[in-house]
């Protein structure tokens, strides 16, 4: 019997929900060149969903996939990629993936999976039963119309307590594009639910006894693990923290790393007071309070403890307490997110009593954790908030909605910045109830299509960060100029990239992080600090390339992008520097395939360039420069009519970023015309079937002339 590579479980799990057949398939046999999560969901979807498939057909396939280093001791590893034909995608859903943490992929893989690919559609509701080599489809009918914590409980009492479940709530029943699929509670993919509720799938619950074999040397290994652990930062691996400190020659207010010494987790039992070295890589996890830094002091009363992902010690998931909230509103008393889910309620105020960081903010921010956990809403990057706050004070709610249902919502409660609007709202949205719930669950299709709200509206307003087909700004160019508008026109949904962000805002002044930038980009240049942007150049477009498919990688990887790459570092005797070629030393000793720095981004460059194919077979033409790559017209605005490249504004100059588009499609190998890769490119990257496959199509040609 051959041996599995290391890092690999071995086996990809298929389940077809409309017979009922569950078979395997060897994972590095079958999808091994596209190493796991995105890329072996890409890989599914290009042979064996046809152009022109809906989200929610029997047809369509849903993939749940882990990385090579998912479950490892790898510090991040705990991701799992859900690749679909994604619902919340406007006018036509096309390819793409919802990204989830929390412990589903080590628990998929000790059972012996690498992905779980899914086909077709139950008769009736269903959940499927994991246990190493077990499985099994189940009844549900008793789960279905359930939330997410009844539904995880549930299954978790008939598993045993070392499950792990991954469920959708009412919305994802009600097939809501912005319906989530939520694992451990509060780890969340967005924009995925619906397809699983399509399916008639309410859950997975996998238990595995298994492990994974580590193929290189197993002291280098350990050493390599501890390497990284010292060069970790905090959330979003900002490197220095919020305070001054003699342990740090710099601070910066605006870092993650806010866990200051003398700080208390005052709701854990007992409180729990930072003390120590904020060096010490056994305190990690003290560095970060996503709370704190959202809703400011008032959270540290209120905190019990972080809590994360398999192998995280950053734990940017912060769990609060807060009984009068309970008592006040008849919900739970412990909520946990982070970052925007942390935020989901409060941002559906234009203000609130007190301001953001105040009581009311508070308040709203448990009442949107707990019931958008549990009824599984994506906020679609914060976009849903901001659409409801543009539809009721651009008055369209009180001309579309009839009256009888405008004058239900609780209006006097939303003017007066009381949470308990939310009790109303947040419902209507997960079960689509009424002509809101359905037109707001559909994400900005909704008001769209249902209402003939014209798009241009929203890519005109600077307020609503719409940037294209149905999806918000992801770090564009108000922190990174030319190489974050070049990372947002790429996907088919919010970029979820945070490799330059991650850099650009890691708290090192300016003169740090370009000498930095200098040794990996090859000019100080190819980075601005935020609001002070020069005009283009080959360097910018150098480190948008890597930055794309740093995350790609990490996407297949089973890594955290929300923390990863790991360029910088908080260490000055390394001169701040992190390591460029961490991710191919963790892959080649994982699996005993050796594979460099380059190697491994040109493997992330294949991944990344199927993704491309993809969207153009679907979208059924080759001009992405026209078609796809749009930039919305606030990007080239500024409210006091500052002049780009003027410092504090972050407009951008039209001509300028045509020039940006350009350099980036020659360093891709993509028609500069049309922005698609050419045949030579795809050969290039092992991908020559799908290129010729586009060239019968008239979709792909040999050169960019």
């Amino acid at each position: 019997m051959k041996a599995t590579p290391g890092g690999f479980a071995g086996k990809v799990l298929r389940v077809d929900l409309s017979t009922g057949t569950i078979s395997t398939q060897d994972t590095v046999e079958r999808y091994g060149e596209m190493l796991g999560g995105t890329g072996l969901g890409y890989q599914v979807l290009w042979e064996e969903v046809p152009a022109g498939t809906g989200p929610f057909d029997a047809a369509n396939a849903l993939v749940f996939a882990t990385g090579v280093l998912a479950g490892t001791s790898v510090p991040c590893n705990g991701r799992t990629a859900i690749t679909t034909i994604f619902p919340s995608c406007w006018p036509k859903a096309l390819v793409g993936s919802g990204h989830m943490g929390g412990q589903f992929a080590a628990k998929l893989k000790y059972a012996g999976y690498d992905a779980i690919i899914v086909n077709g559609k139950a008769d009736h509701p269903v959940w499927l039963f994991i246990r190493d080599t077990q499985v099994e489809l189940r009844d549900a009918a008793h789960l279905w119309g359930c939330g997410i914590r009844r539904t995880t409980l549930e299954i978790s009492q008939e598993m045993g307590a070392d499950c792990c479940v991954a469920a959708i709530g009412q919305a994802g029943e009600r097939l809501a594009p912005l319906a989530t699929v939520v694992n451990s509670l509060s780890h969340s993919a967005g924009g995925v639910g619906g397809v699983m509720g399509a399916k008639n799938l309410k859950a997975i619950g996998v238990q595995g006894s298994g492990a994974l074999r580590i193929a290189g040397d197993k002291e280098q290994w350990e050493q390599l693990v501890k390497f990284h652990l010292s060069i970790l930062g905090a959330n979003n691996q900002h490197v220095v923290p919020a305070f001054p400190s003699p342990e740090s020659e710099y601070y910066n207010p605006g870092s993650r790393w806010v866990g200051k010494p003398g700080k208390r987790w005052g709701a854990a039992r007992p409180p729990v007071e930072i003390t120590g070295s904020i060096r010490s890589m056994n305190r990690i996890s003290y560095r970060t309070n996503s709370a704190a830094f959202f809703l400011g002091e008032q959270a540290w009363k209120h905190t019990v403890r972080g809590n994360g992902c398999t192998a995280c010690p950053i734990r940017c998931h912060t769990t609060l307490k807060a009984p009068t909230v309970a008592a006040k509103y008849g919900l739970n008393e412990i909520a946990q997110g982070t970052c925007i889910a942390l935020n989901f309620g409060r941002r559906f105020f234009p203000s609130l009593p007190g301001g953001p960081k105040g009581e009311a903010a508070f308040e709203a921010c448990m009442i949107g954790m707990d019931m958008a956990d549990d009824m599984g809403i994506w906020s679609n990057y914060g976009q849903l908030q901001r659409d409801f706050i543009k539809l009721a004070r651009d008055g369209v709610l009180a001309a579309k909605l009839g009256s009888k249902e405008y004058a239900s919502l609780p209006w006097d409660k939303w003017h007066a910045g009381d949470p308990a609007f939310l009790l109303d709202l947040i419902p209507r949205i997960g079960e689509r109830r009424g002509e809101l719930g359905h037109v707001l669950g559909q994400g900005c299709g909704g008001p769209f299509d249902h209402w003939g709200v014209p798009e241009s509206a929203w890519e005109a307003d600077h307020a609503t960060t719409y940037w294209k087909m149905g999806h918000p700004k992801h770090h564009a160019n108000e922190d990174d100029g030319q190489c974050g508008v070049i990372i947002n026109t790429q996907y088919n949904r919010d970029a979820q990239c945070h490799s330059h962000t991650n850099f650009v805002r890691n708290g090192l002044p300016v003169h740090e992080q370009k000498r930095l930038a200098g040794e990996l980009w090859g000019s100080p240049d190819s980075m601005d600090a935020p609001g002070h942007y020069t005009r283009m150049n080959p360097y910018k477009a150098q480190r948008a390339k890597w930055a794309l498919i740093r995350k790609e990688l990490h996407d297949c990887l089973g890594l955290c992008n929300w923390m990863g790459p790991w360029v910088a570092s908080p260490l000055k005797e390394r001169g701040y520097r992190g390591d460029n070629s961490l991710e191919s030393r963790f892959f080649s000793l994982a699996t005993g395939r050796h594979l460099d720095r380059e190697g491994l981004d040109l493997a992330g460059e294949r991944v990344f360039t199927l993704h491309r194919a993809l969207t153009i077979r679907d979208m059924g033409t080759a001009d992405m420069r026209s078609a796809h790559d749009h930039v919305p017209r606030w990007v080239y605005e500024d409210h006091n009519g500052a002049e780009p490249f003027s410092k504090g504004t972050i407009r951008m100059d039209e001509a300028d970023m045509g020039l940006a588009m350009d350099m980036f499609y020659e360093l891709m190998g993509w028609d500069t015309a049309t922005g698609a890769p050419t045949l030579a490119t795809y050969s290039r990257l092992g991908l020559k079937a799908v290129g010729k496959a586009l060239a019968d199509k008239g979709l792909a040609k040999e050169s960019g002339e």
